[in-house]
């Protein structure tokens, strides 16, 4: 009998295995291996600056509006709004099944708090500027206003009005940038510092933050509080920092990465022969720009920033160093936003000679030449493709009597330098577009902005931008108004601009919902794995 039973309780448990086993891919854990060119600084949508932050806060928090997976707007937090017919009044209507991954109510109140909390100079916000359109809001950050009279009210727990100070046609666009996203108060007051550490992190997007260990890898997993939980395809989302871009091609190629979110843009050829339509390169909305400090001696003479700029070799950077993965710039505001003509600098047309012999006369009336060569110190974050640019500018820089060193860190520790106005001449930097419209790039550079790295400082540039700011509701005018402040900063060197974006993804074919657009924007709740 026991034999029996036995031999009863074995093939019963082979035949449960084997359906266990025919089963299985139906409810394998899906895993994306997101490869990211850098580590992120914070999970904390007021303390972030980059686009590799942003992919990541995109996919933990869910702010008014959000960006679909061809970057065009999309409901929300907020699932309808309407707008005053002056253009001033903003009320949303938030989602009654908005939840917080804890179970709490997404409420009208959570925004106050995140807005008001954006302005709070306490919290050092790099980004409090974005929201000055919002009455008050500037006065709060500025410590001239108290923060319940920012523009900003709950009318009751699913209804949030939003007053600006004038028209500002991108204000939609802008709140699908990380730093309007709404942060948990509760948790907050009660975990202190700790409530971004991973388990403890309540967000409202379509993931959770479950594990972080740096430099190797942020696990993200699926939110089943998130209010479109149903169609997240993705279980678990490893981003994964890998700086050196070759190494991310290899670890691509052996599987341990999905996609990858640049490349080594000196093996562009090969990379595109070895992997054929896994390679997305196109236009980008961004400017590769050197930040340099105009406030610091030398680099203060206007005259000698121009030198440096007319010096460059855009259409050698362009084409030997990038491959043509990038276009020659020499305007803030990158050309392909509607409306808008960007101003260039005024030597864009003339001859690369005739430029270097121009720099060359401002230079030798400064007293630089190669005998007795100015010196200037350039940074980079680790990149084989910013180290190959910056050695390309260091020797197109040297006969004319600059002499350049480098110093290179890890992204991380360059951009938290530059943020904290660190002592440079000049360092590498980049703007993508925050929202489609030109205030994204001319607005770092305004004095209040925590992204202005130049520390550029014009009253007529000030003017200028308030004057677009004033034109909000006649499109044409404002757009006019823009190409005039950006002329002001364009002539000063405010900051010298290089070359133009395009994103250079490498994906693989197992991924489905990764679209190619010129935000470069790819919400992992829209991706699915094969």
């Amino acid at each position: 009998m026991l034999k029996n039973m036995l031999k009863a309780t074995v093939f019963a448990t082979t035949m449960a295995l084997a359906a266990g086993a025919f089963l299985a891919p139906a409810f394998a854990e899906v895993v994306y291996n997101r490869g990211t060119a850098a580590e992120s600084e914070s999970v904390d949508p007021h303390k972030t600056s980059t686009v590799y932050e942003a992919n990541i806060l995109r996919d933990l928090y869910q702010g008014l509006v959000m960006q679909d997976q061809n970057a065009n707007l999309i409901p929300g937090a907020a699932e309808s709004w309407t707008v005053s017919d002056d253009g001033t009044v903003y009320t949303f209507k938030l989602r009654k099944d908005g939840q917080w991954s804890d179970g709490s109510p997404v409420t009208a109140e959570d925004f106050v708090f995140a807005f008001r909390r954006l302005e709070d100079p306490a919290t050092g916000a790099e980004y409090a500027s974005m929201l000055y359109p919002v009455k008050g809001a500037e006065d709060v950050n500025t410590k001239k206003g108290k923060p319940e009279d920012m523009g900003v009210k709950a009318v009751d727990a699913n209804t949030l009005e939003v007053t600006l100070k004038a028209p500002t046609p991108y204000f939609l666009e802008m709140l699908t940038h990380q730093a309007t996203y709404p942060v948990n108060k509760a948790s907050m007051d009660k975990l202190g510092a700790d409530w971004i550490k991973p388990g403890n992190l309540v967000s409202n997007g379509a993931y959770t933050l479950a594990e972080w260990v740096p430099n190797d890898h942020m696990k993200l997993v699926k939110n089943p509080k998130f209010w479109d939980a149903a169609s997240v395809k993705i279980d678990t989302v490893n981003y994964i920092p890998t700086e050196d871009r070759s190494s991310a091609m290899k670890r691509f190629e052996a599987g341990e990465l999905d996609s990858y979110d640049d490349l080594p843009t000196e093996q562009l050829a090969d990379l595109k022969t070895k992997f054929g339509d896994q390679i997305r390169v196109g236009p980008y909305l961004g400017t590769y720009y050197y930040a340099i400090k105009t406030d610091k001696a030398p680099w203060d003479n206007v005259e000698l920033r121009n030198a440096i700029s007319m010096a460059i070799d855009r259409d050698f950077l362009a084409e030997k160093v990038w491959q043509n993965s990038m276009l020659p710039g020499y305007s803030m505001v990158p050309p392909g936003i509607a409306g808008y003509t960007p101003a260039v600098a005024k030597y864009a047309d003339m001859s690369q000679i005739d430029r270097e012999d121009a720099a060359k006369k401002i230079l030798e009336k400064l007293g630089y030449t190669p005998e007795k060569p100015l010196k200037m110190e350039i940074r980079y974050n680790t990149s084989e493709n910013h180290k190959n640019t910056a050695v390309a500018i260091q020797e197109q820089l040297k006969p004319l009597g600059i002499e350049v060193t480098m110093v290179n860190t890890d992204t991380k520790t360059h951009y938290s330098f530059l943020e904290q106005k660190g002592d440079y001449d000049v360092a590498r930097a980049a703007w993508i577009a925050d929202y489609k419209d030109p205030e994204t790039f001319l607005g770092i550079s305004r004095k209040a902005s925590g992204n202005n790295y130049s520390n550029y400082n014009s009253p007529q540039y000030e003017a200028a931008m308030d004057k677009a700011a004033a034109a909000g509701g006649k499109p044409e005018e404002r757009m006019k108004d823009l190409a005039d402040a950006e002329r002001i900063l364009v002539d000063d060197v405010g900051n010298i601009p290089l070359l133009y974006f395009s994103y250079k993804d490498i994906v693989s074919p197992k991924l489905q919902g990764f679209v190619d657009n010129v935000m470069d924007v790819h919400p992992s709740r829209f991706i699915s794995k094969e």
